[in-house]
């Protein structure tokens, strides 16, 4: 792609996404960490790498399991890093996809992907920290992200950004791991690979994001731990799929 093609996508992106206003301020880095470069490489390897066979089933569970094949609008992925989700996103719906990461440096790479694969109309880009989101409320028509939100810093914070930025009857889907339809022995090959920094208590990750939707008050939610048969040994991640209220749902409450 063109420098001055990369560009015009990265204006788009700042026009598109309603960027952060002006009483927003910048955006924080709540770590104090600096993303370079060399953080990005390693999330491109590392996608192209051990967790390639992930995307593709995981996006073709999401598209089910949320009903998103024929909706249109908005959908952000949070944490996206090299957009490899997206792609496998925008082969399955028809949503305008945004790629919301901290580190910048990855989103060269994601247009370049996005163009080679006919889908450079159909995707944004822009830097983004979960803890302060630069979009407007009731934005996106569906907000994912995976492998991200165990780094976020104050993840109630997070959270209720996420639930800001829905639209009235939108949801989210926020996890980690795999899809239930990620063949086991896939599965199992990744996990062997990755060794002991991704062992984590599920059923600990499930009761903090109880708590999570308890303090933020979000009633209609579901946790999502996949256990296809076979995979008994193997980890296979934790999901919260969550819904805001559509207008309706609020008169009815009322």
């Amino acid at each position: 792609m063109k420098s001055s093609q990369k560009f015009f996508l990265v204006l788009l992106a700042l026009s598109f996404c309603g960027a952060c206003s002006v009483s927003r301020g910048p955006l924080p880095l709540r770590s104090g960490q600096q993303y370079t470069r060399q953080d990005a490489l390693a999330m491109i390897k590392t996608s192209r790498g051990g967790l390639a066979p992930v995307y593709a089933p995981l996006a073709e569970q999401i598209a089910a399991d949320v009903d998103l094949g024929e909706k249109e609008g908005i959908g952000i992925d949070l944490g996206s890093g090299p957009g490899t989700l997206i792609i496998e996103l925008c082969k399955r719906t028809q949503l305008h996809w945004i790629n919301a990461d901290i580190n910048p440096r990855n989103f060269a790479y994601f247009f370049e992907q996005a163009e080679k694969h006919g889908f450079g109309c159909r995707v944004s880009a822009i830097m983004a920290d979960a803890h302060s989101l630069p979009f407007h409320d009731d934005y996106a028509d569906f907000i994912v992200s995976r492998g991200s939100f165990h780094f976020w810093e104050d993840k109630v914070q997070a959270f209720r950004e996420i639930y800001r930025v829905l639209k009235p009857g939108a949801s989210a889907y926020i996890g980690r791991g795999f899809s239930r339809n990620l063949p086991v022995e896939t599965a199992r090959e990744i996990r062997a690979g990755q060794g002991a920094k991704m062992k984590y208590d599920v059923e600990e990750t499930a009761a903090e994001l109880r708590s999570i939707m308890n303090e933020l008050r979000i009633e209609k939610y579901r946790i999502h731990r996949p256990k296809p048969p076979g995979s008994e040994e193997v980890n296979y991640g934790i999901w919260i799929e969550f819904h805001k209220p559509s207008c309706a749902e609020v008169d009815k409450k009322i």
